[in-house]
């Protein structure tokens, strides 16, 4: 026999409508503060592809040797993540991400001094900028997933995702800029003053989770319904005090979530490939304009920021289309357009004639439009569902790790192979990785992980 739920009150009532006000402020406000600051990330990240011709130019280094410097901070990045993830469900993101910002920070500082002092004096510097770089996301992905349930998550991630293209963007816009005009260490020095000031926004107006400012849980607050046979007073009694400190699940659960599922690691292996084709055209396409398009320095960073800022408008689209055609599912939309992204770029270095930078631009655009669509897809949505709110950063953390290998390879080797065997060899790695990326978001076309306990 079933109990008759308990009318709420008027009282009680008029504080689920407060609950309702605090939840739609504070997830505008979190989420509006966490674009900004982790866009800002891109600032003192893909500076250096543009300043590669400049250090070229200045101390005679190869391709080779500066995607080496390049792959520095992709496998440190990649190893920072792993880290990151896990230790960032023990403590603060607030405080977390303040100190890996200003650390970036001044790692970018540092890279003008140091030059002079050789190839591995600024490697060294900059695979630490990779290290503390690795921090942004996973605390990103932690704090959103306390505040956004499932059914937003894929919407909102595609929005959310536009943050790093538009900071992708305006760090290319910036750098190309400052070089131009000032020199290439003008590159990492003004982006690095900025990227500290911003630094402060998440760490002043932030806040972690709903309990830090007195409002209820999230997976509370999501199930309505199931508290309406409750009174106010006993919903009351499940939620935790403001003043308790945030409970970290353990690493056991942590790596239970990420290392020991299959599925996790199938999405690891297609984001290993998506980050090939990704760094591969971040990093080498303002030199490969500036080399093969014969455009100069600045209208080459101004063509390969087609790239970012197309990539906002297909990140937008993969979260929307993930929710609204696939049930919330994260896989088809990546496969189609990771499938669709090879045949791009076969058509771009090949159907590209010298000199037509417009048509660059347009074909950089749709090449940033499905990698940027699948990889916020695959490094934003699917950590959240697949690790919960409770180990969504390391679930982030792990995914981005096997995305920053692959980034790695496409610095390193992608210049490695352009000073041996040309462009072309460079550009068949990328496409391959491309089609290897969708047939393995294929495998995952009918899956959609099932609600739990923590959302």
């Amino acid at each position: 026999m079933t109990q008759e739920p308990i009318e709420m009150t008027a009282e009680e009532k008029a504080h689920w409508a407060e609950w309702d006000q605090g939840y739609a402020y504070w997830r505008n406000r979190i989420f509006i503060i966490l674009w900004i600051t982790y866009g800002a990330f891109y600032l003192c990240r893909v500076n250096f592809s543009v300043a590669i011709p400049g250090i070229m130019k200045e101390f005679g280094w190869s391709k080779a040797q500066l995607g080496a410097i390049g792959t520095a901070l992709f496998w440190s990045y990649a190893l920072g993540q792993f880290i990151h993830g896990q230790f960032v469900e023990r403590y603060s993101s607030r405080i977390y991400l303040f100190v890996v910002i200003m650390l970036s920070a001044m790692m970018n500082l540092l890279m003008g001094p140091v030059a002079g002092l050789g190839l591995a004096a600024i490697g060294s510097i900059w695979a630490l900028n990779g290290f503390f770089q690795a921090g942004g996301w996973s605390n990103c992905i932690k704090t959103l997933a306390q505040w956004f349930p499932p059914r937003a998550r894929g919407k909102r991630m595609g929005i959310y995702g536009a943050c790093y293209q538009f900071g992708n963007v305006m760090s290319w816009l910036l750098a190309g800029y400052l070089i131009a005009n000032h020199g290439w260490r003008w590159a990492f020095v003004v982006p690095a003053i900025i990227f500290a000031a911003l630094g402060f926004l998440n760490f002043l107006w932030g806040r972690n989770r709903p309990e830090d400012v007195g409002l209820p849980p999230i997976e509370i607050y999501e199930s309505h319904g199931e508290f309406t046979g409750m009174t106010l007073e006993q919903i009351k009694a499940t939620i935790k005090p403001k003043s308790e400190k945030e409970e970290h699940a353990g690493f056991a659960f942590t790596l239970r979530q990420t290392v020991a599922n299959p599925r996790v690691w199938v999405v690891s292996w297609a984001f290993f490939c998506v980050d090939i084709i990704r760094y591969g055209f971040l990093l080498w396409a303002p030199t490969y304009l500036f080399e093969v398009q014969k455009a100069g320095i600045a209208k080459a960073a101004y063509t390969a920021v087609g790239m970012p800022f197309f990539g906002i408008a297909g990140a937008v689209f993969a979260g929307w289309a993930s929710d609204r055609f696939f049930d919330h599912r994260r896989a088809p939309i990546s496969c189609i357009l990771m499938g669709i992204l090879g045949f791009l770029s076969i058509f771009f270095y090949y159907g590209v004639p010298p000199g037509q930078w417009v048509l660059s631009f347009l074909i950089l655009g749709f090449i940033g439009f499905c990698v940027l669509g699948t990889q916020v897809i695959l490094i934003g949505a699917v950590p959240m569902d697949f690790g919960t709110r409770k180990a969504a950063g390391a679930a982030a953390g792990f995914i981005d790790f096997f995305g920053y290998i692959g980034a790695g390879l496409a610095g390193f080797f992608s210049g490695w192979l352009t000073d041996h065997f040309g462009w072309g060899a460079a550009f068949w790695f990328w496409i391959m990785a491309a089609f290897v990326s969708s047939s393995l978001c294929a495998m995952l076309w009918t899956y959609k992980p099932p609600p739990g306990k923590y959302l």
